[in-house]
């Protein structure tokens, strides 16, 4: 550690790079653990230089003399080994997609960063076409077309698919049982068993399978996510069924209704949001391994095993539809969109609600941030994004229409691109739903604001033109003289506001209930 700040290297890259993916241990990532070598200068935590290659075994540098920490920066270890690789022992099982994701992004990153130099072709050893060419692609067009880092998202869909598939090709007498153990057991790592697992299997179909098994674990997890937020809404909604408050049209005020009628205004879509997702999970519930490239096989696979290995109930019917189309990610990827519209609004009302010149909730400092400049201000950031974020999920979906508009039957490499619009349409609905229930908790209504604004007579002008319709005047002549009475400042209105909604039973706490047992069973 330099006196400018600057991390150092402490060791030169050797000439070759590191080709084995370092364990992402959790423990390596507390500062107290064994540090690894600092190379370069770290951005954003990443270092900018090739990672060097390091001996395995656990020892010092420098010829076993530790390097001497710098106290005031507090590198105050003496440097270790970077870890056991990812083949030297039985891996922990898969985490969940979303959080297991991250740190297989950076390994892709180490994966691609290991390719040959510029200029550098190889014959396309390990490649599945590789046979059909003398030389390899060349190293700018293998990146432009690498889609790994991306693609990793997909793996433990494409393991689950893999072990499926394995075990079909077994029933299917196309594996021996010891071919299906070696298999099972590490399927990571490439053995002659794992020759035979692309048996009856093209990546066309493969890749198909992956993304519906996304698809639908994406939708579960969204619909949980949705479950909870109505859930939060609906209580909350519960607890201030009878806050008289204005409603409005065109930002003005309108008539008189209740915070917690308002907050189920916004749980209510989300509810249908929750069937949307529902139906994407059935939409992509469907096997398409069998159809291969775009023809199907001539081995005699057990489709109908691997499906119900996988929890598909249904098998494709058609092989060049079942590699070629992705109306299944659409369906989710407008799920999502209509979601994060819905979610939009509500950022909206919670952005009015906490202005100054509305007044009616206060943000906790749990969910409201400050200015760097202005000691005042509470700004109700999360509402903003809640509002913001949804030109993403637009967006996503746009770019995931236009990537599937014109294509040619069967397969085309254009479909590559599905996977970018798709997976940041899907994180980022999955990460504004969660902050919207931690919004919404939070909550705090101003019930004296609320009563003020609600006390406003010109809110119950309708009540007064059908006032005078239940006593036998028709409506066009009603609504014209309460229309001139406001007009002239001769208005008076029939009742207050807690009469009004008393009259109109808008029901508050009896729907509340309901959306909260309709919630408990989404997903089920």
């Amino acid at each position: 550690m330099g006196a400018d700040g600057l991390r150092r290297s402490l060791v030169q890259p050797a000439s070759r790079r590191a080709l084995c993916v370092r364990r992402g241990d959790a423990a390596s990532r507390h500062r107290r653990c064994p540090a690894e070598a600092l190379q370069g200068v770290v951005t954003r935590g990443r270092t900018q230089r090739s990672l060097p290659a390091l001996p395995a075994r656990p020892r010092h540098l420098r010829q076993g003399r530790p390097v001497r920490p710098v106290g005031r920066r507090r590198l105050h270890q003496a440097l270790g080994h970077g870890g056991a690789h990812v083949g030297a022992g039985a891996g922990a099982a898969p985490r969940p997609r979303s959080r297991q994701a991250p740190r297989r992004r950076e390994e892709a990153h180490a994966i691609a960063g290991a390719r040959p130099a510029r200029g550098a072709q190889k014959k396309n050893s390990g490649k599945l076409w590789g046979g059909r060419f003398e030389r390899g692609l060349l190293p700018e067009l293998e990146r432009f077309s690498s889609s790994l880092v991306l693609d990793y998202e997909l793996y433990p869909f494409d393991i689950a698919g893999s072990v499926a598939h394995a075990r079909g090709l077994a029933k299917a007498r196309l594996l021996s049982k010891a071919q299906l153990a070696a298999i099972e057991r590490r399927l990571t790592e490439i053995t002659p068993a794992g020759a035979a697992l692309h048996a009856g299997r093209s990546r066309n179909d493969q890749v198909a399978l992956d993304l519906r098994l996304y698809c639908r674990d994406a939708a579960r997890e969204a619909v949980a996510l949705l479950a909870t937020l109505i859930d939060t809404l609906a209580l909350k909604a519960e607890a201030h069924a009878d806050w008289v408050m204005p409603g409005y049209t065109h930002l003005q005020r309108a008539q008189p209704v209740t915070v917690g009628h308002h907050l189920l205004a916004h749980a209510e879509p989300l509810l249908r949001d929750a069937r949307r997702f529902e139906a994407a999970f059935e939409s992509a519930g469907t096997m398409p391994l069998g159809s291969g490239a775009l023809a199907g096989s001539t081995l005699p696979l057990a489709r109908r095993a691997v499906a119900r290995e996988l929890g598909l109930r249904q098998l494709t019917q058609n092989s060049m539809d079942a590699v070629s189309d992705r109306d299944f990610a659409l369906d989710l990827a407008f799920a999502c969109t209509a979601a994060s519209i819905h979610l939009s609004r509500l950022g909206e009302d919670v952005v009015l609600w906490a202005s100054t010149e509305f007044g009616f909730v206060a943000l906790a400092d749990e969910i409201a941030t400050g200015s760097s400049l202005m000691p005042q201000k509470k700004n109700p950031d999360i509402a903003e994004l809640l509002r913001g974020r949804a030109g993403r999920s637009i967006g996503g979906f746009v770019a995931l229409a236009t990537v599937l508009k014109g294509l040619p039957l069967a397969y085309d490499r254009d479909l590559q691109e599905d996977k970018p619009a798709l997976f940041g349409t899907v994180e980022n609905v999955l990460e504004s739903l969660g902050a919207a229930a931690l919004l919404v908790q939070r909550l705090e209504f101003d019930r004296e604001r609320l009563t003020a604004a609600a006390s406003d007579p010109m809110l119950l002008a309708t009540d007064a033109a059908e006032e005078l319709v239940r006593s036998g005047m028709p409506f066009r002549r009603a609504h014209e003289k309460v229309g001139e009475q406001v007009r002239d400042g001769g208005f008076t209105p029939p009742w207050d506001a807690q009469t009004s909604l008393a009259k109109r039973r808008l029901n508050v706490v009896e729907r509340a209930k309901t959306l909260r047992k309709e919630a408990s069973g989404l997903g089920r």
